[in-house]
């Protein structure tokens, strides 16, 4: 019996190594054919960059991420309703990607909530419920905050934004 069992071992060696080979011949098939792939669209072969990818990658635009002020006090006015007085109160952010139209919104925002106040102040109650109406009210806040800023000689804002909007 142990003769038996002597031979049935080299066998499955020899199938082991063959699977194996097979697996590794594949994954080198895959591989190639990817790469292959890769070159023949044009998109080069990872890892390798080639003088057009250099200068593709030097004309493309630098993410600039944007930066955010807080207006820290509530914008509160009475707005437009029939037979009754209602209110709205708008909690504002400023976004920008040049920091220094942050600083000048900062610097002029006595002037810009005076803006913000009377663009909030113009709007009926109606209006402000939807939300199509606060968006062209976002729309026309930042309209006044750079036409604000542009005569004082200002680089503009990109957004007005909401954090807390209330109408009642």
């Amino acid at each position: 019996m142990a003769e038996d069992n002597a031979p049935a071992a080299p066998a499955k060696k020899g199938k082991l190594k063959l699977i194996i080979l097979l697996i590794a011949v594949v994954v080198l098939a895959i591989g190639l054919s990817v790469v292959g792939t890769l070159w023949f669209l044009g998109g080069g072969i990872p890892g390798i960059t080639g003088g057009d990818a250099d200068a593709a990658t030097e004309q493309a635009e630098v993410f600039v991420p944007s930066t955010y002020t807080v207006l820290e006090k509530a914008l509160v006015t009475t707005v437009q309703a029939p037979g009754r007085q209602r209110y709205a109160q708008a909690y504002l952010a400023f976004e920008a990607d040049d920091p220094q139209a942050l600083a000048a919104a900062s610097q002029h925002m006595p002037l810009l909530r005076s803006r913000l106040i009377s663009v909030l102040g113009d709007r009926s109650f109606e209006d402000l419920q939807t939300p199509e109406g606060r968006q062209t009210l976002a729309d026309d806040m930042l309209a006044a905050v750079n036409s604000a800023l542009e005569q004082e000689g200002e680089p503009p804002l990109l957004r007005v934004l909401f954090r807390n909007f209330v109408v009642q």
